[in-house]
C-alpha cells in the first residue's frame, strides 16, 4: 500500500496559497483518476483507490501544515505503511517558481511541515516531490508562504502541476531511483 500525501492548510482563506501547492497537486491527481478526497479519519481527509493492482491512500491532512507529521503517523500506523511507501508534495522556498525537483532523503530545508514529519517519522529518508515557489525577501517569510499565487507564479504553477501528473503516474511503474534519473534535471 502506498500513501500520497499533499502537504497544505486546511480552510478556504489559504486556497490558492503558496504554501497549498500540494494540496493543489494531490487534488489534481485524483480528479485525473476520478476519486474524491472526502473521507475522513485521523484529522486527514483521503481517498482510497487501486492504481496497477496495487492500493494506494491519497490524504491531505487537515493539522495545519506545520503539524502534517501527526496525521501522517497515524495513517501510517492504521493502515500499516511502510515509510518506504510514502511520497510527500510539498512546496519549496529554494527552488524557482515552475520548477521541482524529487528527493528519496534529505533534511527539511527549515519547512515546518517537514521538520513535523521528521520528528513523527524517525527519520529523514522519505520520498518527496518539492515544487518551488521561490523566495521573496522583501516578504515575511510566513506572509509570502501564505500569499496566493498570481499572474504569472499561477501559470508556471498550473505547468509544474501537470508535469507531477506525468511523475506520479510513472511512480507506480519506476523505481524511485529510475524517477529521479527522469525527472531531476539540472
Amino acid at each position: 500500500m502506498k500513501l500520497i500525501v499533499g502537504l497544505g492548510n486546511p480552510g478556504r482563506e489559504y486556497e490558492n496559497t503558496r504554501h497549498n501547492i500540494g494540496f493543489m497537486t494531490i487534488d489534481k491527481f485524483a480528479s485525473k483518476l476520478g476519486v474524491s478526497i472526502t473521507s475522513e479519519k485521523f484529522n486527514g481527509l483521503y481517498a482510497q483507490t487501486m492504481i496497477n493492482g496495487e492500493k494506494v491512500i491519497l490524504l491531505k491532512p487537515q493539522s495545519y501544515i506545520n503539524l502534517s507529521g501527526e496525521v501522517i503517523r497515524k495513517y501510517v500506523d492504521y493502515f500499516k505503511i511502510d515509510v518506504d511507501d510514502i511520497l510527500i508534495i510539498h512546496d519549496d522556498l529554494d527552488l524557482p517558481v515552475g520548477t521541482y525537483k524529487l528527493k528519496q532523503k534529505g533534511s527539511s530545508g527549515g519547512h515546518n511541515g517537514l521538520k513535523n514529519i521528521e520528528l513523527h517519522l524517525g527519520t529523514q529518508v522519505y520520498k518527496r516531490i518539492k515544487i518551488g515557489i521561490s523566495n521573496n525577501k522583501m516578504i515575511d517569510t510566513k506572509d509570502y508562504v501564505l500569499g496566493k499565487i498570481t499572474g504569472e507564479d499561477n501559470k508556471l504553477i498550473e505547468e509544474v502541476k501537470d508535469t507531477a501528473m506525468n511523475i506520479l503516474d510513472d511512480y507506480f511503474k519506476l523505481s524511485f531511483t529510475e524517477l529521479m534519473s527522469k525527472y531531476n534535471h539540472k
